[in-house]
């Protein structure tokens, strides 16, 4: 069967452009996640200089049940990207007031992509600045997250929240991407979103 058949009997969305613009830049200088606003990323092939989930390989968990736990790999979650809108929808779902990027570790907040957790594997962000990002997939939300943000909203039972956190947080906990080329990125940046053509694959 030839290429064109194939694509004749598949469903094809065409590749598309999106604007968005840096809202926030966070990084995780720390012993654990947590992230802290600052003005600027300095970015290389490992990822965020002294980030936290800085490197070029990292060691599996429990998103790798095919490899023992701690088998190193290569690391694909070097950025954790989020919206301000879709952690609103978290917060209004747990019944908390905000739930705020520095809480699950995010390292961009991005303004003016719709759904942007929605963005498919592929996904490749330009920045103004020079730097490209590639985006591996969605971020799946897990409860050392969920306590953290029970843990700093105030709830009362924080195992409660934080076994919310994962239920609600689906489809809406951000990206994690790494670095295709380094440099610097700066809040208030602009990003150009190129989303690559999409399709569902059937055997």
């Amino acid at each position: 069967m030839s290429g064109t058949a194939i694509a004749a009997e598949t469903d094809i969305v065409p590749a598309k452009k999106l604007l968005a613009t840096v809202d926030a830049v966070l990084t995780a200088t720390g012993a654990d996640f947590v992230t802290q606003a600052v003005d600027a990323l300095d970015l290389g092939f490992d990822g965020i200089l002294g980030d936290f989930h800085g490197g070029s390989t990292r060691r599996s968990g429990g998103r790798e049940p095919w490899y023992p736990r701690g088998t190193e790999m290569r690391n694909e979650r070097q950025l954790s990207i989020v919206a301000a809108d879709e952690l609103a929808a978290i917060a209004a779902a747990m019944g908390i007031a905000r739930v705020e990027p520095e809480w699950i570790g995010a390292n961009l907040v991005l303004g003016g992509v719709p759904r942007l957790s929605m963005l498919p594997a592929g996904t490749m962000l330009f920045f103004a600045g020079g730097v490209t990002l590639k985006v591996d997939g969605q971020n799946a939300p897990c409860r050392l997250a969920g306590r953290s943000v029970a843990r700093n909203s105030g709830m009362e039972d924080v195992d409660a929240g934080a076994l919310l956190f994962p239920k609600h947080g689906r489809r809406l906990r951000g990206l994690v991407a790494w670095v295709e080329k380094p440099g610097r990125v700066a809040r208030g940046e602009q990003v150009s979103v190129r989303i690559p053509e999409q399709w569902i694959y059937r055997a």
